[in-house]
């Protein structure tokens, strides 16, 4: 981690959670509150890593439950999931996760504990939050060292085959290409999983340094953009070409407007490529404009 600040033991995600029931027409508006609570609890006062991680460290997030259907003790509904981490030097947070969960089924009972267990199936909601709550961490520490997310993934991937045995949607192999089977897939199963390789030459060479050597940090960003190359070729469908896409396209319009011509160009090569309907953001790359 970037941080010099003497370790103090704390967990590892800072999750803001955000439970929407205002599609549900319900007079037990109580429970949605209850479930805030708890879901926010859960994910903010477990530890799931050895890392010595200081209370400053810890991994800023976002959990929105969008719920559109509320028949007790059953909710049905969406679930956005964001994570960011900070950049060397800097003020400045760079999203690494940016992905929306359609298939958020659970039972919950107003005052009903979130238990946590590590190697069996409790119930869906928890797993759910368990398999995202592994995910963000395995990608933060992917983007601080190569491969460093390795037991976070294995964790998640257990959780994913405990899952697919209960029945409950979402979890299951080619049932849908975005659901959290195939969100495990586009970061462990080669060739798509060289997005992890990505993640680290991003950000700890790229982002990382750009304060010290914009122009330095610049070429390493340009030169990881190759393995959206070979994972387009090799997995066009692949949900990790969306993920990065809805993260990081923005964010690159704003980093190549101080680029040159020859720069920008090698850049909009690999993304018209990989997205060819973003006309508008790889044009804005290639004219080195951000608005």
């Amino acid at each position: 981690m970037l941080s010099a600040i003497p370790y103090v033991e704390a967990q590892e995600l800072n999750c803001r959670v955000t439970v929407d029931r205002s599609q549900v027409q319900s007079t037990g508006i109580s429970v949605f509150a209850t479930l805030e609570d708890a879901i926010s609890d859960y994910l903010n006062t477990r530890k799931r890593t050895d890392a010595e991680i200081s209370t400053n460290e810890r991994i800023d997030c976002m959990f929105f439950f969008t719920i559109t259907r509320y028949e007790p003790p059953e909710m049905s509904g969406t679930l956005q999931v964001q994570s960011s981490r900070p950049i060397y030097n800097s003020v400045y947070t760079t999203t690494l996760l940016n992905f929306k969960d359609n298939k958020i089924d659970f039972e919950y009972n107003e005052g009903d504990p979130l238990v946590f267990s590590e190697n069996t199936f409790e119930n869906n909601l928890t797993s759910i939050l368990d398999f995202y709550a592994y995910l963000i961490i395995a990608l933060d520490f992917d983007s601080f060292s190569p491969r460093g997310g390795e037991p976070y993934y294995k964790a998640a991937e257990s959780i994913v085959y405990r899952a697919q045995s209960s029945g409950e949607s979402g979890w299951r192999a080619f049932e849908d290409t975005r659901n959290r089977s195939a969100l495990l897939s586009a970061y462990t199963d080669s060739p798509a999983s060289a997005l992890r390789d990505m993640l680290y030459e991003y950000h700890r060479k790229g982002l990382d340094i750009m304060v010290l050597s914009p122009d330095k940090g610049r070429h390493a960003i340009t030169s990881s953009l190759k393995y959206l190359q070979q994972i387009h070729e090799a997995r066009p469908m692949s949900v990790g070409l969306e993920i990065f896409r809805d993260a990081k396209l923005d964010e690159l319009v704003n980093l190549y407007t101080r680029s040159n011509t020859e720069e920008r160009n090698r850049a909009v090569k690999v993304l018209e490529q990989v997205y060819p309907s973003e006309t508008q953001r790889t044009t804005m790359i290639k004219q080195g404009v951000n608005k």
